[in-house]
């Protein structure tokens, strides 16, 4: 699986690439931080919503860490579904990127 880091992420949000950022973190986590634009579907309602992601996309698929993000980048890989694994999270964006954004 590719994966990619919170400056590599700001670099193609700077160069206006065309991706889709898609947090799969809980509803109560996206309230504490994130990042704009995004797409949001928890991690657990992936299996029945990765329909409504396009497939000629790619999706830098992100959580906390980059652990459960890991996990729904196997499932989509197996979907079809252009994806990256977004290593450290929202937790690394607020580090190096955005202090701004909470810690959680």
């Amino acid at each position: 699986m590719k994966e990619i880091n919170a400056k590599e992420v700001k670099k193609k949000f700077d160069n206006k690439e065309n991706f889709i950022l898609l947090d799969v973190r809980e509803n109560n986590e996206i309230e504490i931080a994130s990042i704009s634009p995004h797409t949001h579907i928890p991690m657990g309602e992936i299996p029945n919503r990765f329909h409504e992601l396009d497939k000629d996309k790619l999706h830098v698929v992100m959580c906390h860490s980059g652990v459960r993000s890991a996990r729904v980048c196997n499932y989509l890989i197996e979907m079809g579904y252009d994806v990256v694994n977004f290593k450290g999270g929202i937790e690394s964006w607020s580090s190096e990127i955005d202090p701004s954004v909470s810690k959680y």
